[in-house]
């Protein structure tokens, strides 16, 4: 069989070569469950802002492991002893990290966390479907057990090695292929990073590892050598941008949050044996799911193409809820959006001084307006929710004491060979704060919510100017 091709918009070609390995994972790709990532699309609603944002995780996933290849090569370039069947494992994890991605991603997790659906969780339906299907078949021909160890390094299970920073790290192929794809493709001109020149200075070091501050050894992983302390900064800066520019802009998350709320809605109406209420045929894979959630094979028909193309269904639904949700995503009418925390920061620290203390202010303030909203919320219900609300954190970088341990920092190879964290070497991440959001999402016509968000948030606010030092 002659090397398979595929053309990438960000990797250009990327080949399978005629390698056992390759010539399976090529198979792998052909499944089913693979197949599937086509119709799972990587950024879930980004497209409605960004309309170049409709790229897959199938593309995404063969990016990944084109990235984990080149990885591979820098780990074998420093010399390390081969160790093929490690590396063979960690390639084939790239491969499949994100098979159990559900309907629009991520949105479709806090579904499943509302509900308590185990199979709407990615990492979950990952593991079962590399243990436990037609992937798993393909996988075990390179040995017996290989399925069920390439599903243990995506769990990060067993002792870490520098096979596993491949797939899980500061500097793992899945970041250092969204990061790029996810820019590419919304246009944005932020979060751009000098990747040759990153390859090109990464090493690999040995870096001590503990349980509760107990030391337990050293961890080969990846490093830094001391010419890239500013394309590690870029890196750093570049993830974090993508965050609010990206993947917490207000439109994305208006639309995740009118779609948690259909799916929970349908789901618990089906549950309850309205399924006429629904506007969804009885056969329909979401309702099929809704009553067998634990089935892997009816979450296997789940896809952003079901839902979106029976939005129409649902908006003709008899419950007013999926009615006009499905309406809402089918036309993007997205509830107004009241970005509290920019509100309730403005008014606190006009100067934006942005120090610690007045940092707590504002956490407490947005923290007693989230509680009084969920209790008007709570006391106004209507025929379907009149307050969505928005409420999350993205920390730039996490020190030593902070992280889950030496895969999940960045080292810098000193001139001296000294192996320091990058937050000590750069005085730019040094400086950088957590990013929060608090925003609130009520229907443009619904004067008397909105009029209860404007209230509550001024009045909190002066109650907490008392405490501005």
């Amino acid at each position: 069989m002659p090397n398979q091709r595929i053309r990438d918009p960000l990797h250009d070609l990327i080949e399978f070569s005629t390698s056992e390995l390759e010539r399976t994972l090529w198979r792998v790709v052909q499944t089913r469950p693979f197949q599937r990532l086509r119709r799972v699309k990587q950024l879930g609603f980004s497209d409605l802002v960004y309309p170049g944002a409709s790229h897959s995780r199938f593309a995404h996933s063969l990016g990944v492991f084109h990235t984990a290849r080149q990885l591979m090569a820098v780990v074998r370039r420093d010399g390390r002893e081969v160790q093929e069947s490690k590396e063979n494992r960690a390639i084939a994890a790239a491969l499949v990290h994100d098979l159990g991605h559900g309907p629009f991603s991520h949105a479709f997790e806090e579904v499943g966390r509302r509900l308590g659906l185990r199979l709407a969780n990615h990492e979950n339906m990952s593991d079962a479907l590399i243990r436990r299907s037609e992937v798993s078949v393909v996988l075990n021909e390179l040995g017996s057990g290989f399925a069920n160890d390439v599903a243990d390094i995506i769990q990060k299970d067993g002792i870490k090695s520098v096979q596993h920073a491949v797939v899980s790290s500061q500097f793992d192929a899945d970041r250092l292929d969204y990061m790029r794809r996810d820019r590419m493709m919304t246009g944005t001109q932020h979060a751009a990073i000098d990747f040759p020149w990153l390859i090109a200075n990464l090493e690999i070091g040995s870096v001590p590892a503990g349980v509760d501050d107990m030391p337990i050894g050293n961890v080969e992983t990846f490093v830094l050598g001391p010419k890239a302390i500013h394309a590690a900064e870029a890196y750093v800066l570049g993830l974090f941008q993508l965050y609010p520019t990206v993947y917490f802009h207000k439109g994305t998350r208006g639309a995740e949050k009118i779609f948690t709320e259909l799916l929970v809605r349908v789901v618990t109406l089906v549950r309850n044996d309205h399924i006429a209420e629904t506007g969804l045929p009885p056969n329909h894979p979401l309702v099929r799911f809704a009553q067998k959630p634990d089935d892997i094979d009816v979450a296997l028909m789940l896809d952003d193409t079901g839902i979106s193309g029976a939005l129409v269904q649902m908006s003709e639904a008899h419950d007013v809820c999926v009615s006009q949700f499905a309406s809402r995503l089918r036309d993007r009418k997205l509830f107004k959006c009241h970005d509290i925390r920019t509100q309730v920061a403005h008014a606190l620290d006009p100067k934006c001084s942005n120090t610690d203390g007045i940092i707590e202010i504002v956490d407490k303030c947005c923290a007693g307006i989230k509680t009084k909203l969920t209790e008007w919320a709570a006391n106004n219900v209507g025929t379907f929710p009149r307050i969505l609300i928005d409420d999350a954190e993205r920390s730039p970088y996490k020190p030593i004491g902070q992280s889950k341990g030496p895969l999940d920092r960045i080292n810098i190879r000193t001139d001296g060979g000294t192996l320091v964290d990058l937050k000590e070497r750069s005085s730019v991440v040094a400086a950088l704060k957590t990013y929060k959001l608090f925003r609130i999402y009520t229907d443009r016509s619904d004067d008397s919510a909105q009029d209860a968000v404007k209230r509550i948030a001024e009045g909190e606010i002066e109650t907490c100017r008392t405490r501005t030092p």
